[in-house]
């Protein structure tokens, strides 16, 4: 109906000369308000100088509905247009969700386009923690999301191993492996204190135990983040996470791509030295202060790398190029967008999705943790507590916007109070059902009545499923993937207010097929959701 009415519409909207940008169509809360609602007239009601109800009116006089459609409308206060799906075009709808099958929700927007999601990029100086885990999950269902919009998804991860903090690591595993020798030293000052340094000093002087003080730092550097990226791939792997491309920071500078923005920046008169460091004047293009690229150490900030690495994405010719940052980023990328732009890099293919940090709750209490102090639960640690599918769940039910409190003590439940409980119970209940209706010789047949489908749960349940594909591409075109586990976890309790409400298996062989048909394609949905998300769908519990 959506598409229908958006066309309808449109084109009434155009016939009275009337703009149409801000036409949306959105799902009340309330199934008493109808199928689908637009509040067109309130957005208008400034550029036309009218009330929001006479312009609702005007709008709808000159639109005859195809009652097949559309069995009713209303308006309501303060200018809102409510519509009501007619039962013929839903059942329609349901017979069209069955036949896609695992391919219902799916769209075409992305066809033919390619996207490039960059998640992930942590440093190789240590193995991912709970921290690490949100930024992983949310870009591969941001991921999921594009592929199932038929995008050709390259996901990509970025690891920085050219600068102070690798050397640190090479450092740190320098004095563990020299103490196994029986040498007195001590970490340096920020060094890594963890025990994964020790156990990798251990492999290392089993391999070479003819090292010493002397010997380069950089054998101690790449063996190290040799090890470390081994062990971040296996837990990538692990929850399900496979990466196109490792991009390595290093070959930025070894191709001169570093010295090329520098170069280009400073003929453009936006590069200055001052204090040993060289400063990109940043207030030339409307921002508060000027940033530091190159530290008076000579050591880049991130900022530098980042230019040169987007604009190497830009030129690799991504139609969407997406960026999966944590909060730590929010400062930083608009400089990076600043610097492509000064470049003369168009910068409109890329979209930058910020994420806000993750605390791990355990019996109602933070858990503390610290990377270089080794204080933290790794995500190997977590899968290990809560399984792979309650921790890809968890990491997308709240907005990327808003902080993540990881509640162990809520994943680890086995009741319906933990949402991936509640889902995957859904969708075996489904398949629960289905073998009884087997059992029992009662499987639907090709001659259903539809039409037996109007009682109001059931209504609410078919409307539910039909919503799937606007949620798709509502995930699609905000990156807040937020809204699908959330739709799920709504179709779930919808599914269960339909079991509580009738009787699937009866004497009524005709309402028992519909109703089997009905419970088949809320399975579907779900099945095609947990999909989405990375969540298994199981067929008992």
């Amino acid at each position: 109906m959506n598409h229908y009415l958006l066309e309808v519409l449109s084109e009434r909207l155009n016939s009275l000369g009337w703009p149409t940008e801000t036409l949306r169509l959105s799902r009340p809360n309330d199934s008493i308000n109808g199928d689908a609602s637009t509040n067109i007239a309130l957005t208008l009601a400034r550029t036309l100088k009218k009330s929001p109800i006479t312009i609702a009116d005007e709008l709808l006089s000159g639109i005859n509905f195809d009652k097949s459609i559309v069995s009713k409308y209303e308006i309501a206060n303060p200018g809102f247009i409510n519509f009501f799906q007619a039962q013929s075009n839903l059942h329609e709808q349901l017979v069209n969700v069955l036949v896609l099958g695992s391919d219902f929700g799916k769209n075409n927007i992305g066809l033919g386009k390619t996207a490039q999601v960059e998640f992930v990029s942590a440093n190789p100086t240590g193995p991912l923690t709970v921290g690490h885990g949100r930024q992983t999950i949310l870009g591969d269902t941001i991921s999921n999301i594009l592929e199932w919009s038929h995008y050709d998804v390259t996901r990509e991860y970025y690891f920085n191993n050219a600068g102070r903090q690798m050397r640190m690591l090479g450092e740190s595993l320098k004095v563990r492996y020299l103490n196994l020798k029986g040498d007195k030293l001590s970490l340096p000052d920020g060094g890594y204190e963890g025990d994964y340094i020790i156990e990798i000093a251990k492999r290392l002087l089993s391999e070479k135990p003819t090292l010493d003080n002397d010997s380069d730092i950089e054998i101690f550097k790449s063996y190290a983040e040799e090890n470390i990226f081994n062990l971040i791939k296996k837990t990538l792997q692990r929850i399900h996470v496979q990466h196109d491309v490792f991009y390595n920071e290093k070959s930025l500078y070894d191709e001169g791509k570093i010295d090329a923005v520098i170069d280009e920046l400073r003929l453009k008169e936006l590069v200055y030295e001052k204090d040993g460091a060289h400063w990109f004047k940043t207030t030339e293009l409307g921002f508060d202060q000027d940033r530091v690229l190159i530290k008076s150490t000579g050591e880049p900030t991130y900022r530098l790398p980042d230019i040169a690495y987007h604009r190497e994405k830009v030129r690799r010719g991504f139609d969407l190029i997406i960026d999966i940052f944590g909060a730590d980023h929010m400062d930083t990328y608009p400089d990076v967008l600043a610097a492509l732009n000064a470049l003369g890099t168009e910068t409109s293919a890329i979209s930058v999705v910020i994420h806000q940090f993750v605390t791990l709750l355990k019996n109602g209490e933070m858990v503390k943790m610290s990377t270089r102090k080794a204080e933290f639960v790794t995500l190997d640690e977590l899968i290990d507590e809560v399984g792979i599918d309650v921790v890809r769940y968890f990491y997308i039910m709240r907005s990327a916007n808003s902080h993540l409190n990881f509640d162990l003590d809520l994943a680890k439940r086995q009741t319906e109070e933990n949402p991936v409980f509640y889902l995957q119970y859904a969708h075996a209940r489904v398949s629960s059902i289905f073998r009884r209706a087997k059992q029992r010789d009662l499987l639907p047949n090709e001659n259903i009545d539809y039409a037996l489908l109007d009682e109001p749960s059931t209504i609410a349940l078919l409307n539910q499923i039909l919503f799937f594909p606007d949620v798709v591409k509502k995930c699609l075109s905000t990156l807040e993937v937020h809204h699908l586990p959330n739709y799920l976890y709504d179709l779930a309790g919808s599914l269960h207010k339909f079991y509580s409400d009738h009787k699937v298996l009866s004497n009524d062989i005709a309402l028992t097929h519909a109703r089997l048909q009905l419970l088949k394609a809320a399975q579907l949905t779900l099945k095609n959701g947990l999909a989405i998300l990375g969540v298994t769908a199981p067929e008992s519990m």
